[in-house]
């Protein structure tokens, strides 16, 4: 039989892994909802695990390179955003991804970079389009009555 003295006990643990640098922000557009999950790494750009060339309509395509385009590839390229969209239309869902990519920007460079770019970028994005940043109010869906319905006597 064996001691307890005999045997030794080592108590392995697994090295504690570094936090991750990340953000996830929502983007909306009547009822569709993208989330963007951004974090550090060099420049990848993902909507539903597909690159954003691959994402159809093609002609709205453009719409999904205005962020990029206005603050230019260099202040993209220290991120990976990774962008998961449902509800709503293919326009509808167009418009939520490129605000969602566009608030986890912002929302990176406050929490990890330094204030005065990321007020810089901000004012970039609402001088070009308020909805970049913001969803407006008159964009909410409406619930209820038809917007077309009319009054009847018969009721």
């Amino acid at each position: 039989m064996y001691n307890l003295s005999d045997c030794i006990v080592i108590n392995f643990r697994m090295p504690a892994k570094p936090a991750v640098q990340s953000v996830q922000v929502f983007g909306r557009k009547k009822t569709a909802t993208a989330v963007a999950h951004c974090k550090r790494g060099n420049g990848l750009l993902k909507v539903n695990g597909r690159l954003l060339d691959t994402l159809e309509p093609s002609s709205l395509r453009y719409k999904l390179q205005e962020p990029i385009l206005l603050l230019g590839k260099e202040r993209f390229s220290g991120v990976d955003i990774r962008v998961r969209v449902k509800g709503g239309g293919r326009v509808a869902q167009i418009y939520a991804i490129r605000q969602a990519v566009s608030k986890s920007l912002v929302a990176y460079y406050q929490k990890y970079v330094d204030e005065a770019s990321k007020k810089e970028i901000k004012d970039i994005l609402i001088q070009y389009d308020r909805t970049l940043l913001v969803a407006d109010r008159s964009e909410e869906r409406r619930v209820g009555k038809e917007c077309r319905s009319r009054w009847s006597p018969y009721h």
